[in-house]
């Protein structure tokens, strides 16, 4: 099959990386195939599940016009500056152009050793690579930007971890672009200036050539911006990414690198899941703030291409740094005022932001001292909405129609319910943004341990029910439901390396 690769990055940041082919592996088996993103970039889902296929998808085989690299970045990880890093288990297999002319990164996550392992065997287990697969998948149903994952394959070979031997495998993902805030640190560290201004100018082309050549402060508002819109979306799922170090924050905006990530069941800015998360830097409340923190660091890697007097370099830097919290909050309304029906472009005559915010804010409150459900709280609103009126609130699941857990919400929903002038379409609006059905802790876990065991069917039913998270159906009720109380008081996630 021919791939059509175009691969700017082996042809211009070959010294990036190193050029080398995945590791073989015993007995490559194909064990889920994403058909509709395989269209989208013009494969053939049939080619990837046969042998031929699997042989390039576990890393057996290196595809027609692919040139494999290990790329290499640095970063801060919890706060602290980590000078070599790279792909210790992955290799960027090559680039596409997708049927909407956009340029995708095809790599493989699990495809063994390179030379920036550091002591690792370069492998990935099953559990992992299909935690990537549910994730992304949901992220990107949600509509929130996300690297995707094509296809995940067996490898016939196991790996050790700390519970034991696992069933080896591999990832394919797609990405926009694999550059990170930690590529630049790589460079801007141990290269020439001449390398970093390339390096820069290979990230303005690939993601902002609308931008001149050297405009950097654009280039370094155009990632804000994204960010800002990122995580204000993570926020508003409850999504807890778990990692945020610099080489994990994609200069693209997407999503990137499912490690220790889950999400909200009661509502509690504080939650850390994170087994390595000790001081709880990556909680849920603070990925705000971190995007920030590692916006400071790609400042910092283009401040030596800026001319002008150094204090007053130091000073804008700062400012447009700080600004990003503004950036942010006013995403963050957008997303968190549509989830309660209301469109701050276009307010209720008599209402302004600072109200909306004094909302928000009060029901985020009130949600954190009731301990109530994240997700199905928002889910109840809009079916309270429904209650109020003669309309079809009957066809909804009892689970998401049950007011009790809107006992606590009594005082804000009257005030909610001031500005609301037109209850079903409220409720409409509401449905379209809120998902009935996100990958629930605990029904991930079940899916994996399954999978383990060989069994796909679980992983198979999550991974239907979240491709539609916005549609509720009575048989999926029980994807709807919170983790039992025992399974959410000792929840811990693992990076998976």
């Amino acid at each position: 099959m021919d791939w059509h690769f175009d691969n700017t990055y082996a042809r211009d940041l070959g010294w990036l990386g190193v050029a080398l082919a995945p590791v073989p592996v015993k007995e490559p088996r194909v064990v889920f195939v994403n058909e509709p993103l395989a269209v989208e970039l013009g494969l053939d889902p049939q080619w990837l599940r046969s042998e031929a296929g699997a042989a390039v998808l576990a890393g057996s085989a290196v595809a027609e016009g692919s040139e494999p690299v290990a790329q290499a970045y640095a970063g801060h990880q919890f706060g602290y500056f980590s000078p070599r890093l790279g792909d210790g288990r992955a290799h960027l297999l090559g680039e596409v152009i997708d049927r909407h002319g956009r340029r995708r990164d095809i790599a493989l996550k699990g495809s063994g050793r390179t030379p920036f392992s550091r002591g690792g065997d370069g492998r990935a287990a099953i559990g992992p690579v299909l935690r990537e697969v549910l994730i992304s998948e949901a992220m990107h149903a949600l509509g929130i930007p996300t690297t995707r994952s094509l296809a995940a394959a067996e490898t016939g070979e196991k790996v050790w971890r700390d519970t034991g031997p696992q069933r080896g495998s591999v990832l394919t993902r797609v990405a926009s672009s694999h550059l990170r805030v930690g590529t630049l640190e790589l460079v801007r560290t141990q290269g020439s200036l001449d390398q970093l201004r390339d390096l820069v100018e290979f990230v303005r082309q690939r993601h902002d050539p609308d931008l001149a050549p050297d405009d950097y402060w654009g280039l370094f508002e155009a990632v804000a911006d994204r960010q800002a819109d990122l995580i204000a979306r993570w926020m508003s799922v409850g999504f807890i990414h778990g990692v945020m170090n610099t080489d994990n924050m994609a200069l693209s905006g997407e999503t990137i690198d499912y490690g220790p990530c889950a999400f909200l069941d009661r509502y509690d800015p504080d939650t850390v899941y994170s087994s390595i998360d000790s001081g709880g830097r990556y909680r849920y409340s603070a990925q705000p703030t971190i995007a920030g923190w590692n916006l400071a660091r790609l400042a910092e890697c283009l401040l030596p291409l800026i001319d002008g007097e150094p204090d007053a370099l130091v000073e804008e830097a700062n400012a447009r740094v700080n600004s990003f919290a503004q950036k942010y909050a006013a995403r963050f309304r957008v997303h968190l005022a549509a989830k309660i029906g209301i469109d701050v472009d276009s307010l209720p005559e008599g209402v302004d932001v600072e109200q909306v915010d004094r909302l928000i804010g009060t029901l985020l409150s009130t949600m954190e001292r009731e301990s109530l459900d994240f997700t199905t709280t928002f889910r109840a609103l809009a079916a309270h909405l429904r209650s109020t009126t003669d309309s079809t609130s009957a066809v909804h699941p009892p689970l998401l129609r049950n007011s009790e857990e809107l006992a606590g919400l009594t005082d804000w929903i009257d005030a909610w319910g001031a500005i609301i002038t037109d209850p079903v379409e409220t409720a409409a609006r509401m449905d379209e943004v809120n998902p009935a059905y996100i990958p629930r802790n605990h029904l991930v876990e079940e899916a994996l341990g399954a999978a383990g065991s060989g069994d796909f069917a679980p992983f198979e039913a999550l991974l239907e029910v979240i491709r539609n998270p916005f549609t509720e159906r009575a048989e999926w009720a029980r994807y709807a439901e919170p983790a039992p109380e025992q399974f959410a008081a000792t929840y811990v996630t693992f990076c998976g390396t």
